[in-house]
């Protein structure tokens, strides 16, 4: 199929990448400041729980180049904002609830006078009692939203029969988006009451609902527009809201522009991150190592607001499955509230750290078995026909993973470096290697139906150019690049023929957030009905112009061939102009197929699975922690791909991400639940040298059989959860430590050298105290 096709399928390069090297790529801070721009700063909280006893803010107003200061007063409308839950004061409403939480916000004359200004503030704090972990927040029942729990079968019977039965738990850490461009908007303020609001986000609807509602004023009196974000991960999708909103407040109380760049200090203390999550797991299994029950209860730090947890949570069990069919089962997620930043979407949305419970689990299986744990994967994969519906009751119908997994563990030489690795752990007592195989199931659509569902707008000039607007955001994911393959291909155009226009609310209304992996299945699906829509127009002038049927004329080589004609797209378009034929239309797609219910957490939240595996080796030092990722191998299925080299790209940066979240990248609160590490100087993203010397990623072939757009997959979120390989592979490398090979580390998420050295010394006072128990014996 994708032969057929000239410009989808053909690796591209990026729209915007000659920009990107440039430097002349335009963000959001790179706009040209009106006349009279302000510059604004936002007051914090230095306290994690406490009242606010007294407020002086008039050193701050009398600051040098300050116009205007804000409290929660000065919101005319809403004063309290949230994705679901209007949950979330825009500033602090008499006590703060976390270290960091906006109280105030200034504008000056400049950014650095703004920075200035806010760090006068004189607050009198009054401490209250402070929750700051998952574990705290589920023991004193202190909820965002209710817990959810759904279950399937007698577990308790099942556990209390097995004939092995593995109990434990596993903490794992959370991860900051750190995107290389900061929150930050830029509010211009109009007439009659209009604001227009760039913003760095991947919800640009949100942004404009959010807006007005804290103004007090209609939606149609705020645009939102985003032309592209230098890394956005999640991050951006709701959180951006109160930069935005804050400029907005500003704009208005001063009637000038007022741009809002948030410092990376502050940006990391005031947004959340990823949900780190507490998992307590009882598991009944037989000889073989394939689950006969499953008890699992899922404790998340969520902060002080509900955001996106609920969603994020119900993913998380969504994906408790991965690859594996679970017959019986009992899930419980806890939704903590905790005196932290508000935890918000990321990168997989919950769906990895479901994914890499139950491969927790199953690694633990394995090894109290004596067994390879790939082997065990395999007794538990999915059926074709048999062993295949979720615990959602959604049937399984698109199943690749045998296939898959058996084509990566022979390109990988799995079995082979299996025995490599044993005999280099036998052969060394300080260094140690790993070696692990991981699969991923990864489901495709927002669990919220109402969101699958986008627009466009299509505009052909009469010069034979083309403009589309569509309502994704561009992250440097490749977006805007896809979307413009999709158009061209179905126009007969060469892709410089086509433009995507920034994302704007003025043009593509209702828009749903870039995210949930979704955003070419939308808008390339939308795109591609505008196409269709113009071209029926245009099918029909040229039969009846040229004396054939409108189903003999094509649009290919820039050409429109009508019977035995064949006129440059060009020329044609000028023709049908004067003929007033329309050049422009909108497009709409929704998901098909899909829904679910909230209450009971069954149905088909997704409308397919994307697939992949992934192949990790490491070294690790016993003595200090220290590791190394040797080698990589990742085969992922993005369906019929559009753009190999983009998606592509996409997997290799997704696997690192994925890497580093369960390796490197450590958040932590001290005692009094200030965020330490808040900066490039205390929190560790991977680098170039992280990426291992030999890295082999592979697009596995595999068209899509859902009618997708072109049958491709989406590839944004499901490599991600592939790096836990890495974290697999170390934990394989720490349990070699006990030379006879059934050692369980208790190794924790992210695996730091300090994480790893501790599991190495529990594995070492393991074996102490079995040699002491056997010299008693």
């Amino acid at each position: 199929m994708q032969q057929q096709h000239r410009t989808v399928g053909q690796s591209l390069k990026h729209e915007s990448a000659h920009l990107h090297v440039s430097g002349k790529a335009n963000y959001t801070d790179d706009i040209p400041q009106r006349e009279g721009t302000l510059h604004a700063a936002i007051g914090t909280s230095t306290r994690a729980h406490a009242k606010i006893k007294a407020m002086d803010l008039s050193a701050v107003k009398a600051a040098e180049g300050v116009i205007a200061v804000i409290t929660l007063d000065d919101v005319p409308g809403d004063k309290y904002l949230g994705p679901f839950l209007h949950d979330e004061p825009v500033f602090a409403d008499e006590e703060v609830l976390y270290y960091g939480q906006p109280v105030f916000a200034v504008a000056a004359t400049s950014h650095d006078l703004a920075r200035r200004a806010a760090k006068l503030a004189k607050i009198e704090y009054e401490d209250l009692p402070a929750i700051l972990t998952a574990e705290a927040a589920a023991e004193a029942k202190a909820y965002v939203l209710p817990p959810v729990h759904i279950h399937r079968g007698n577990v308790e019977e099942k556990l209390a029969n097995a004939k092995h039965r593995v109990t434990g738990s596993f903490d794992l850490g959370g991860q900051e988006q750190f995107y290389l461009e900061g929150q930050i908007a830029y509010a211009l303020p109009g007439e009659d009451g209009d604001m227009h609001v760039y913003t760095s986000t991947q919800h640009p609807s949100e942004m404009q609902f959010m807006v007005a509602h804290a103004l007090g004023q209609h939606v149609h009196t705020v645009k939102a527009e985003c032309r592209r974000m230098g890394g956005g991960f999640g991050g951006k999708e709701t959180q951006s809201w109160m930069f935005a909103v804050i400029a907005a407040l500003l704009a208005r109380k001063s009637a000038k522009p007022v741009k809002l760049r948030a410092d990376r200090d502050d940006d990391m203390m005031i947004t959340g991150k990823r949900h780190d999550f507490q998992i307590l797991y009882d598991i009944a299994h037989d000889d073989d190592g394939r689950i006969q029950g499953l008890k699992i209860e899922y404790r998340l730090r969520c902060g002080f607001s509900a955001d996106l947890s609920g969603p994020v949570g119900d993913r998380a069990i969504f994906h408790t499955d991965n690859a594996y069919y679970l017959d019986e089962f009992d899930i419980l997620s806890i939704r903590g509230k905790t005196n932290t930043q508000s935890n918000t979407a990321f990168r997989g949305f919950g769906g990895p750290q479901g994914i890499i419970a139950i491969e927790y689990m199953i690694d633990t299986i394995a090894r109290n078995l004596g067994k390879d744990p790939l082997d065990v994967r395999k007794i538990n994969f999915y059926g074709k026909t048999d062993r295949n519906v979720t615990p959602y009751q959604m049937t399984v119908e698109d199943n690749v993973i045998h296939e898959l997994v058996a084509e990566l563990e022979e390109t990988s030489e799995y079995r082979k470096r299996r025995k490599e690795v044993d005999e280099f752990n036998a052969n060394n007592k300080v260094l140690k290697k790993g070696l692990a195989l991981v699969p991923v199931k990864f489901g495709i659509s927002f669990t919220a139906t109402q969101f699958n569902q986008a627009g466009a707008l299509l505009h052909v000039y009469t010069d034979g150019s083309v403009m589309i607007n569509h309502g994704g955001t561009e992250m440097g994911q490749g977006l805007n690049t896809k979307v413009a393959q999709v158009v061209a291909e179905e126009l007969g155009l060469s892709i410089d023929h086509v433009r995507v226009s920034a994302t704007d609310t003025s043009k593509v209304p209702n828009t749903s957030a870039t995210a949930a992996s979704t955003g070419t299945d939308l808008n390339g699906k939308a795109a591609q009905d505008a196409c269709v829509k113009v071209k029926e127009q245009l099918a029909a002038f040229a039969a009846e112009r040229y004396g054939c049927k409108p189903e003999e004329v094509r649009f290919a080589d820039n050409h429109v061939h009508a019977g035995s004609e064949k006129i440059a797209f060009e020329e044609f378009v000028k023709v049908a102009y004067t003929a007033r034929v329309p050049l422009w239309s909108s497009g709409f797609y929704r998901t098909p197929k899909i829904h679910y219910d909230f209450k009971t957490l069954t149905g088909r939240p997704f409308f397919y699975f994307a697939y992949g595996a992934s192949v990790s080796e490491v070294i690790i030092d016993t003595l200090t922690g220290e590791s190394r990722l040797l080698r990589a191998d990742v085969l992922h299925d993005v369906g019929s791909s559009l753009n190999p080299a983009i998606d592509i790209g996409q997997v290799e940066g997704g696997f690192i991400q994925g890497a580093g979240w369960l390796t490197t990248e450590e958040l932590w609160w001290n005692k009094d639940g200030k965020l330490m590490t808040h900066a490039p100087s205390t929190y560790k993203i991977p680098s170039v040298s992280d990426v291992p010397a030999q890295f082999n990623t592979r697009l596995y072939n595999n068209s899509n059989k859902e009618e997708s757009i072109y049958h491709s997959k989406a590839v944004g979120e499901p490599p991600l959860p592939l790096g836990m390989s890495v974290f697999l592979a170390l934990r394989d490398a720490v349990a070699a430590v006990d030379e006879s090979g059934h050692a369980v580390p208790p190794l924790m998420a992210p695996a730091t050298a300090e994480a790893i050295l501790n599991a190495v010394e529990a594995v070492k006072a393991a074996n102490k105290a079995k040699a002491v128990e056997t010299e008693t014996v």
